[in-house]
Parts: C-alpha cells; structure tokens; sequence
C-alpha cells in the first residue's frame, strides 16, 4: 500500500486518512507495528497520535493527530461528541422503516469475547440511519453515529433485523456473487470459479466533520472503495 495515495488531508496539526479494508488502526498482541496504520503513519511522519479508530475490516475516513496538543484536543472534540461521523455501507434486506433512530444501548456480549449486543444495561448509544437505495435483497444506507461505542453500526444494524453483508460476527460470511445477482450469469468458458464482486465487510467510513482548535471548519469524504461500489453497481443493472 502506498500511504502517499490513501491521505486525504495532512496540516501541522492532523493527518487524515482513506483507511483500507483489512488493516488495522493499531497493533495488536500478534501483529508488529508496521502491520497497523498507526506503524505506516509513524514511519512517515515520525510522531503520531490515535484519536479515534476504525474495526479491521472498515475501511474510510480516519484522523490522526500529529502533536500532543493536537491530540488533546481532537480527543476532547470526538468525546465531547464534536466530530460528526457519517459511514455508507451494504445491508441484507430491505430496511423498513427507511429512516430512523436506533437507541439501545449496548454491552460486551457475555459468551463470546471481542463480540458486542444491544443490552438495557449497556451503554447509551445512538445511530441514525437512512435507506439510500433499496435492491430488496440488499439495501445502501448511510449511518451517523452520535456514540462512538464498539461495532456501534454493526450491531445496531443487526438489531433491526439488517446486518452489515459480509459481517462474519453479526451476520452472514457469505461473499457477494455477480451470480447472486444477475439472474442468467454463466461462468466464462475459461473460469472454473467464479470471483467475489465482495469478499469483506462492506461497511465505509464515509465522511468527517469537524472543527479544528482555530474554528475552521472541515468537511473530509472517501468515496465508496472499488469493491463495494462494484456491487451497488450491478445491483443497479440487474434489479
């Protein structure tokens, strides 16, 4: 990966970045440093702060600060709910109402470790979402999220009864086929299987809004990557 292509905005004070799929914010136990974002950041820039993270599998739009007093600040801002999060992502089904707020709360799952579940004593969270386009067997939303909790999106989702597609933890790891969708697909004469149009999570962080520590406002967007957007694509074609 070549980082210079992922940044979407660098100052003095912050650096943000068009996370991929499948890398992490920061190391864990098992992975080195230069396996996470933060480890490529620091090799780039030398000093860097995390203010916020994304899950492995999401990709989007993701800041980092570049000083002490940067970081004081923007983790002041997104705790005090200051930064408003916007993410674009495919979901299973048709979504009714199209619109609408979801408020449970949720907790860590009490079986299953790194697992999370909406639960009254859990924690307060708050997700905002509207249908885009609807596919019927397949839905593109967009989600504000004014809580920053644990798989916030992923979870709430799946409380409505629409789980984020390719979502191994609350929903289905099935891969999105081209044959799925188009009724009459036929594998090439050559191909003896066929590819996923989508084989990961297909949730995006979309777009952040801000305010920096001198009042200037930012409005910072990551368009929907080649593989989810391959899907919405053909579901626009063939349904």
């Amino acid at each position: 990966m070549r980082i210079e292509e992922q940044i979407l905005l660098e100052t003095p004070d912050f650096v943000v970045v068009n996370k991929p799929s499948g890398l992490l914010t920061i190391p864990d136990r098992h992975d080195g440093e230069l396996q996470s974002l933060r480890g490529i950041l620091q090799k780039r820039y030398g000093e860097i702060f995390v203010v916020h993270r994304l899950d492995k599998d999401t990709s989007g739009v993701i800041l980092f600060a570049r000083n002490a007093e940067a970081h004081r600040y923007f983790s002041q801002l997104f705790e005090s709910r200051g930064v408003r999060k916007f993410y674009q992502g495919l979901v299973t089904g048709q979504v009714v109402p199209s619109k609408g707020s979801i408020l449970e709360p949720i907790i860590e799952h009490p079986a299953i470790k790194g697992k999370m579940a909406t639960a009254r004593k859990g924690k307060a969270s708050h997700t905002d979402y509207e249908v885009l386009e609807d596919f019927g067997a397949y839905s593109l939303v967009q989600v504000q999220i004014h809580t920053g909790r644990t798989h916030q999106v992923r979870v709430h989702m799946k409380h409505i009864g629409n789980p984020i597609v390719m979502d191994e933890l609350y929903g289905k790891a099935k891969p999105v086929l081209l044959s799925d969708i188009k009724k009459k697909y036929r594998l090439g004469k050559f191909t003896e299987e066929e590819r996923p149009l989508l084989a990961r999570l297909a949730l995006h962080a979309f777009r952040l809004e801000f305010e920096d520590a001198t009042g200037q406002a930012y409005t910072i967007e990551a368009p929907l990557p080649k593989d989810i957007q391959a899907v919405v694509t053909q579901l626009r074609k063939h349904v």
